[in-house]
């Protein structure tokens, strides 16, 4: 269903919203990955991170993205960071806290790992990395905090 919902979000461009910025897109496609990796586990996690790292590739509007290393790789990391950062925190606090963790967590993993690898591939400079950090970073988890929470705890619910 999640892996559904990445295509859609890909295919239709919703999940990935063009911006005038040095990353040239805000997106919400990291979210299906984060509740992959929290409600079936890491591999579920990798493969709709997969899914959304392709059609970053195939949507390339930015030299960065069109670079596979960059717009596949770091995608396969969110589902699983989050599946083990929502287990983590979940054990020590609540589901609540959990959901809330794994949705910034994964996208800082994406974040993160896609603006390192733009510096390093010398894409950006590391001051504009920070930048774009900030300016799309920031937002993007907060959304997907509120998103991973509100519906981790409904398919939580249905999947009991």
């Amino acid at each position: 269903m999640l892996g559904a919902v990445s295509i859609i979000l890909g295919a239709t461009g919703l999940g990935l919203i063009p911006v005038p910025t040095p990353a040239g897109h805000v997106t919400i496609m990291q979210v299906p990955a984060i509740l992959g990796g929290v409600l079936e586990g890491p591999v579920v996690g990798l493969l709709i991170g997969l899914i959304f790292g392709i059609f970053s590739f195939i949507r390339a509007t930015n030299p960065i993205f069109a670079d596979p290393l960059i717009a596949i790789l770091p995608r396969l990391f969110i589902g699983v960071f989050a599946y083990y950062g929502f287990a983590l925190v979940r054990k020590r606090t609540n589901m609540s806290i959990g959901l809330i963790f794994s949705g910034v967590l994964g996208t800082a993993v994406n974040t993160g790992f896609v603006l390192s690898l733009a510096v390093w591939r010398g894409y950006l400079p590391a001051a504009a990395a920070w930048t774009v950090a900030a300016v799309h970073g920031i937002p993007e988890a907060v959304v997907a905090a509120v998103i991973v929470s509100i519906l981790g705890k409904i398919l939580f619910t249905y999947k009991k």
